[in-house]
């Protein structure tokens, strides 16, 4: 495992999947993320595990099996903790331990309304309003239509406050040819936001030239 005083040499993101649908934007991020050696600290909300039965087909009943039949490999490497949402003592949950930030992919309108009110009530939201106390990037991802009022207005006072908002909307610009492409432009626009290098899609210039 990695150890909180190689906090200089590891990166180290918490991840949070919730009950919107696109679950596999999520799946995919920690998937790139650890592909850079990035630690993952990854929490799942109930109604998250419920969208990766219904949209992957993960067999949720033990879910640390479902994790390790998909990250076995970064498991092993130690690039991935996993925290149930109830743990609300997780390393995660306190300012103290060191992290970049926290993204939430994707991001439901519940979870997205206690962040904006600060109601702490599971390691998930009590992740992001840490992130937010200690001034660490959070980025949001939601994934809603159509939006009412209170949707929008939760979005603008958490942007008013440096959260980033970076809604589900894939290009076409780059004349997608398959789902995978049109997942992976969504998970490179989070990427962008992060400040992390990557090659999941291709740029306006690249598209625009043929490239």
């Amino acid at each position: 495992m990695v150890s909180q005083s190689s906090a200089t040499a590891v990166k180290r993101w918490a991840v949070g999947i919730t009950g919107a649908s696109g679950a596999i934007y999520g799946i995919r991020l920690c998937e790139e993320l650890m592909r850079q050696q990035i630690h993952v600290h990854l929490v799942i909300s109930e109604a998250g595990w419920r969208v990766l039965k219904e949209e992957l087909g993960w067999e949720t009943a033990r879910r640390q099996d479902a994790l390790s039949a998909r990250f076995a490999s970064e498991m092993d490497k130690g690039l991935l903790t996993f925290h149930p949402n109830a743990d609300i003592g997780a390393t995660i949950a306190s300012g103290s331990f060191r992290m970049e930030g926290m993204v939430v992919i994707p991001c439901s309108m519940g979870s997205l309304s206690s962040i904006a009110s600060g109601a702490s009530n599971n390691l998930l939201t009590r992740a992001a309003d840490v992130a937010l106390k200690e001034g660490r990037q959070l980025l949001l991802v939601p994934r809603e239509t159509p939006l009412h009022a209170i949707h929008l207005e939760n979005m603008l006072k958490l942007a008013r406050l440096g959260v980033r908002m970076i809604p589900a909307m894939p290009a076409f610009y780059y004349q997608p040819s398959s789902m995978d492409e049109m997942i992976n432009f969504m998970v490179g626009k989070v990427m962008d936001n992060m400040n992390l290098d990557h090659d999941l899609y291709r740029r306006w210039g690249d598209a625009h030239n043929g490239n």
